[in-house]
Protein backbone atom coordinates (compact mmCIF):
# COMPACT_ATOMS: atom_id res chain seq x y z
CA UNK A 1 0.00 0.00 0.00
CA UNK A 2 2.55 2.64 0.73
CA UNK A 3 4.61 2.30 -2.56
CA UNK A 4 1.69 4.38 -4.22
CA UNK A 5 4.38 7.42 -2.45
CA UNK A 6 6.93 7.16 -4.54
CA UNK A 7 9.25 10.00 -5.33
CA UNK A 8 10.75 9.30 -8.91
CA UNK A 9 13.52 11.75 -10.75
CA UNK A 10 15.98 11.68 -13.02
CA UNK A 11 18.01 14.13 -14.39
CA UNK A 12 21.41 14.27 -16.69
CA UNK A 13 24.84 15.71 -14.87
CA UNK A 14 27.47 16.75 -16.77
CA UNK A 15 30.07 14.96 -14.92
CA UNK A 16 31.48 11.33 -14.98
CA UNK A 17 29.81 9.02 -12.80
CA UNK A 18 32.69 9.10 -9.95
CA UNK A 19 32.80 12.87 -9.74
CA UNK A 20 28.61 12.74 -9.24
CA UNK A 21 29.39 9.39 -6.42
CA UNK A 22 31.71 11.76 -4.58
CA UNK A 23 29.10 14.27 -4.12
CA UNK A 24 26.90 12.07 -2.98
CA UNK A 25 29.22 10.34 -0.43
CA UNK A 26 32.09 12.44 1.05
CA UNK A 27 30.94 14.55 3.43
CA UNK A 28 32.66 18.12 2.17
CA UNK A 29 31.02 18.04 -1.14
CA UNK A 30 27.59 16.88 0.18
CA UNK A 31 27.75 20.40 1.85
CA UNK A 32 28.44 22.30 -1.50
CA UNK A 33 24.88 21.23 -2.46
CA UNK A 34 22.34 20.73 0.47
CA UNK A 35 22.86 20.91 3.69
CA UNK A 36 25.10 22.60 6.73
CA UNK A 37 26.83 19.46 7.91
CA UNK A 38 27.07 15.94 7.03
CA UNK A 39 28.15 13.07 7.82
CA UNK A 40 28.59 9.54 6.20
CA UNK A 41 29.92 6.13 6.22
CA UNK A 42 29.66 4.99 2.58
CA UNK A 43 29.37 1.17 3.11
CA UNK A 44 26.48 -1.05 4.20
CA UNK A 45 25.21 -0.49 7.73
CA UNK A 46 27.38 3.21 7.88
CA UNK A 47 25.83 6.08 8.86
CA UNK A 48 24.28 8.97 6.74
CA UNK A 49 23.28 12.11 8.47
CA UNK A 50 22.88 15.87 7.14
CA UNK A 51 21.85 18.77 8.55
CA UNK A 52 20.78 22.32 8.10
CA UNK A 53 18.66 22.52 5.06
CA UNK A 54 17.72 25.73 3.22
CA UNK A 55 16.19 28.34 5.96
CA UNK A 56 15.58 25.20 8.25
CA UNK A 57 19.61 25.08 9.99
CA UNK A 58 18.24 22.95 13.05
CA UNK A 59 16.42 20.48 10.27
CA UNK A 60 18.25 16.65 10.32
CA UNK A 61 17.91 13.92 8.25
CA UNK A 62 19.25 9.92 9.27
CA UNK A 63 19.72 7.17 8.05
CA UNK A 64 21.92 4.38 7.05
CA UNK A 65 23.31 2.73 3.79
CA UNK A 66 22.18 -0.12 2.74
CA UNK A 67 23.87 -1.09 -0.18
CA UNK A 68 27.06 1.02 -2.04
CA UNK A 69 28.47 0.10 -5.44
CA UNK A 70 30.88 2.70 -6.07
CA UNK A 71 30.44 4.91 -8.51
CA UNK A 72 27.37 3.13 -9.94
CA UNK A 73 24.81 3.24 -6.94
CA UNK A 74 23.82 3.96 -3.36
CA UNK A 75 20.72 2.79 -1.06
CA UNK A 76 20.44 3.98 2.12
CA UNK A 77 17.23 4.42 4.54
CA UNK A 78 15.54 8.10 5.14
CA UNK A 79 14.12 10.18 7.46
CA UNK A 80 13.76 13.73 9.68
CA UNK A 81 14.63 13.44 13.44
CA UNK A 82 11.77 14.27 15.39
CA UNK A 83 9.79 13.50 12.28
CA UNK A 84 6.94 11.86 13.09
CA UNK A 85 5.75 11.26 9.70
CA UNK A 86 9.16 9.97 7.86
CA UNK A 87 10.75 9.02 11.17
CA UNK A 88 14.80 8.22 10.76
CA UNK A 89 15.09 5.24 8.87
CA UNK A 90 11.57 4.90 7.71
CA UNK A 91 12.12 5.29 3.94
CA UNK A 92 14.44 4.32 1.20
CA UNK A 93 16.08 6.63 -1.22
CA UNK A 94 18.11 4.62 -4.21
CA UNK A 95 20.12 6.51 -6.42
CA UNK A 96 21.53 4.65 -10.05
CA UNK A 97 24.38 6.46 -11.38
CA UNK A 98 24.51 5.44 -15.56
CA UNK A 99 27.41 6.67 -17.58
CA UNK A 100 25.75 8.40 -21.05
CA UNK A 101 25.96 11.51 -22.86
CA UNK A 102 29.64 12.23 -21.85
CA UNK A 103 27.55 12.79 -18.43
CA UNK A 104 25.80 11.40 -15.46
CA UNK A 105 22.12 9.75 -15.98
CA UNK A 106 20.93 10.09 -11.98
CA UNK A 107 17.65 7.80 -11.71
CA UNK A 108 16.35 8.51 -7.97
CA UNK A 109 13.68 6.28 -6.40
CA UNK A 110 12.51 7.86 -3.02
CA UNK A 111 10.07 5.09 -1.49
CA UNK A 112 8.73 4.31 2.03
CA UNK A 113 6.40 7.83 2.19
CA UNK A 114 3.57 7.14 4.08
CA UNK A 115 1.06 9.85 2.31
CA UNK A 116 0.41 11.87 -1.20
CA UNK A 117 1.16 15.14 1.20
CA UNK A 118 4.58 13.81 2.54
CA UNK A 119 5.53 12.75 -1.01
CA UNK A 120 4.44 16.00 -2.63
CA UNK A 121 7.09 17.70 -0.06
CA UNK A 122 9.95 15.28 -0.80
CA UNK A 123 9.22 15.61 -4.76
CA UNK A 124 9.79 19.57 -3.95
CA UNK A 125 12.93 19.13 -2.08
CA UNK A 126 14.55 16.34 -4.66
CA UNK A 127 13.73 18.90 -7.39
CA UNK A 128 15.56 21.42 -5.84
CA UNK A 129 18.69 19.56 -4.45
CA UNK A 130 19.11 17.47 -7.29
CA UNK A 131 19.53 20.70 -9.82
CA UNK A 132 21.69 22.10 -7.11
CA UNK A 133 24.09 18.69 -7.35
CA UNK A 134 24.05 19.06 -11.19
CA UNK A 135 25.07 22.54 -10.91
CA UNK A 136 27.95 21.63 -8.47
CA UNK A 137 29.16 18.25 -10.11
CA UNK A 138 29.51 20.16 -13.50
CA UNK A 139 31.68 23.04 -11.54
CA UNK A 140 29.36 25.79 -11.47
CA UNK A 141 28.61 27.59 -8.41
CA UNK A 142 24.56 26.76 -7.20
CA UNK A 143 24.45 29.57 -4.92
CA UNK A 144 23.45 29.99 -1.31
CA UNK A 145 20.83 27.30 -0.34
CA UNK A 146 17.22 28.98 0.69
CA UNK A 147 15.70 25.54 0.24
CA UNK A 148 13.16 24.81 -1.99
CA UNK A 149 10.05 26.59 -2.23
CA UNK A 150 6.93 25.70 -0.19
CA UNK A 151 3.54 26.85 -1.88
CA UNK A 152 2.16 26.28 1.85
Amino acid sequence: MSEAFVVQREIQIAAPPATVFAFLTDPQKIVSWMGLEASTEPLPGGLYFLKGFGSDHARAARGAFREVVPVHRLAYSFGWEGGEEVPPGSSLVEIDLIDKDSGTLLRMVHSGLPNAVQCASHDRGWAHYLGRLALVAAGQDPGPDHGPHHSA
